[in-house]
C-alpha cells in the first residue's frame, strides 16, 4: 500500500509544473509610470497562481535597462518598448546596446505608449517648433522614452542642441514643472499616466500635437499615428495628434517554458487585476499578444497555440 501511495505522489509531483524555489524578478521603470504598478499586479496575479514561486517588482530606468538586464539573467520578465527591443535584438550600439542581445524572448505583445510632450500653459509652447530654447526634459539617459524623445525630435526638424535638455525620471520632471523650473516633458507612457495626471490637477497644461508627417518622418514602423483623447487630462477639451509605440513583456531563453506558459496563461485569466492597477491594461488585445518583433518564448507559444490565438 505504502508503495501505491509514494508511486502516486511522486506522480502527482511530476505532472506539476516547476514553479518551486523559481525566482521571478519583474523589471518594472519608474514609480511613478504605467510600467510600475503594472508589474505589481502581475506580481500578485503570478503569486496567487504559482504560490511556490519567489516573486518580486524592480524599479528600473525601464526599456534599455531592462533588456540588458534580461540578457544578463538579471530578471525573468520585463517590460520594454517595441523599438528598444528591435533595438536590441538588433545590438545598435548607440541605443545602449553593445552587442545584439539574442537571449531575448517575447512573453506578449501588450498596451502601446503614448508620446506625450506636455508643456506649462504659461511656457507658451503649443507645437513642436515651441519647443526650441525651452527647458525640456526627455527621461533618464538611453532610456526608451530618452529614445522616443531623440527620434520625435530629429524627425520634426530639432536636435538637442536646439533644446535646453534635462534626463529626468517622470515624477521629478513635473515636480521642477511645478516649481516653475521646467517647461516641458515628453513622457512616453499609457494614457493617464499619474505624473500626468497630478501635474494637470494643480496646473494648466498643453499637450504638443506630434503631426503624422513628423511620425511618418522617423523612417521606423514601430512608430503609428495616434491620438490623445480629449479629456484624458484636466482641461485638455480637445482630441490631440500624437505618435505611439507598442509596449512588449519580455523574458529570456533561460526561463523554463512551464513557467513562462503559466505566467502567460495567469496573466490573461486575470485581465481585470492588470486594469484595476492602471486603466492602459485595457488597450492589451489577445489577438495581437502573439506578434513580435523577436521569437516567442516557447512557454508563451504554447499558450497561445492552445488558446487559439495562434496557428
Amino acid at each position: 500500500m505504502k508503495r501505491v501511495v509514494l508511486g502516486a505522489v511522486l506522480a502527482i509531483l511530476v505532472s506539476l509544473p516547476a514553479y518551486a524555489d523559481q525566482f521571478l524578478n519583474i523589471l518594472t521603470g519608474g514609480t511613478s509610470g504605467v510600467y510600475y504598478p503594472m508589474g505589481n499586479a502581475l506580481s500578485s496575479i503570478f503569486g496567487k497562481a504559482m504560490p511556490s514561486a519567489r516573486v518580486t517588482v524592480q524599479a528600473t530606468k525601464a526599456s534599455v535597462e531592462n533588456l540588458n538586464l534580461l540578457q544578463a539573467g538579471r530578471g525573468e520578465l520585463a517590460f520594454t518598448l517595441g523599438d528598444s527591443l528591435t533595438q536590441a535584438w538588433e545590438g545598435v550600439e548607440e541605443a545602449g546596446y553593445k552587442a545584439p542581445l539574442k537571449k531575448l524572448r517575447t512573453m506578449a505583445a501588450i498596451y502601446p505608449n503614448y508620446i506625450q510632450i506636455v508643456a506649462t500653459a504659461e511656457s507658451g509652447i503649443k507645437t513642436l517648433a515651441d519647443l526650441k530654447g525651452k527647458r525640456v526634459s526627455v527621461g533618464a539617459p538611453k532610456s526608451g522614452t530618452e529614445l522616443n524623445a531623440r527620434a520625435i525630435f530629429k524627425a520634426a526638424g530639432l536636435s538637442y542642441a536646439d533644446l535646453k535638455v534635462q534626463y529626468l525620471p517622470f515624477g521629478e520632471s513635473v515636480e521642477l514643472m511645478k516649481n516653475k523650473q521646467l517647461d516641458a516633458t515628453l513622457q512616453s507612457a499609457g494614457l493617464g499616466v499619474s505624473s500626468l495626471r497630478d501635474l494637470a490637477s494643480g496646473d494648466d497644461i498643453v499637450i504638443v500635437a506630434i503631426p503624422a508627417e513628423v511620425i511618418a518622418r522617423t523612417g521606423d514602423p514601430a512608430y503609428i499615428a495616434s491620438m490623445v483623447p480629449a479629456n484624458t487630462y484636466r482641461g485638455q477639451t480637445i482630441d490631440v495628434p500624437t505618435a505611439a509605440v507598442r509596449n512588449f513583456l519580455v523574458t529570456h531563453e533561460g526561463v523554463p517554458a512551464d513557467i513562462v506558459y503559466g505566467m502567460t496563461k495567469a496573466m490573461f485569466a486575470n485581465m481585470p487585476d492588470l486594469l484595476a492597477a492602471h486603466s492602459a491594461a485595457r488597450e492589451i488585445d489577445p489577438a495581437q499578444a502573439a506578434k513580435s518583433p523577436i521569437p516567442l518564448h516557447p512557454g508563451a507559444e504554447r499558450y497561445y497555440r492552445e488558446a487559439g490565438l495562434l496557428k
